[in-house]
């Protein structure tokens, strides 16, 4: 159960849309092994950066066009070299590794979760 619950109004100031991983690379300035990822977040956002650290589950030539859930209005954050725009959002597994969070059908890039 979680501690602190949120109304409605909380949730909605969150926007979470879906995207299509377009370029994945090694992000060598990281502290911890990560990847730069450019994701197409649609016709509104265009392609955003994000550094993920999914590295211990992904190669980079295999995340091109996979569909990515996203945090798109979290405050720009300087990772390193790397201005990240966007938080794309996945789950921890039982080794502490993150697996990314995704649909299972064809959604259009920038769709909002609703």
């Amino acid at each position: 159960m979680t501690k602190d619950y949120i109304g409605w109004q909380d949730f909605t100031k969150i926007e979470i849309r879906i995207g299509t991983i377009v370029r994945a690379s090694h992000f060598e300035n990281a502290k911890k092994p990560a990847y730069i990822l450019h994701v197409d977040m649609g016709p509104e956002l265009g392609i955003k950066k994000s550094s993920a650290q999914i590295t211990e589950h992904y190669l980079p030539e295999h995340l091109i066009g996979k569909k990515v859930i996203a945090v798109c209005n979290f405050k720009p954050k300087q990772i390193a070299n790397l201005l990240s725009e966007i938080l794309v959002t996945g789950f921890f597994d039982n080794n502490g590794h993150v697996v990314l969070a995704t649909v299972d059908g064809e959604v259009p890039n920038g769709s909002k979760l609703c």
